[in-house]
Order: structure tokens, then sequence, then C-alpha cells
């Protein structure tokens, strides 16, 4: 079990890696985008413990 998640997060590496090396325009698209997402996701929050207050 422990050398499949190895051999999985190996090949999760290189395929990120190659992803970036090849398109590194649509990889920086990629990363935006999930920080866009992230960023959302902590306003949403922020908005839903500021009406718990109010």
């Amino acid at each position: 079990m422990v050398e499949t998640k190895k051999i999985a997060m190996y090949v999760v590496v290189v395929f990120v890696l190659y992803t970036i090396v090849t398109s590194p325009t649509r990889a920086a698209d990629l990363v935006q985008i999930g920080f866009e997402g992230i960023s959302d996701a902590a306003q949403g929050v922020g908005q839903f413990m500021t009406s718990l207050i109010k």
C-alpha cells in the first residue's frame, strides 16, 4: 500500500513538472484560478462569520 502511494505521488509530481515545462502560461493560469478560488472561499467564510456576530 505504501509503495502504491509513493508511485502515485511520483506520477503526480512528474505530471505537474511536465505541465509547467511544456506550457508555463497555462500552468500560471491554473495557479491563479486556484488562488482566486481560495480567496473567494475565505471571503465567504469571513462574511458568514460577520453575519453571525451581527
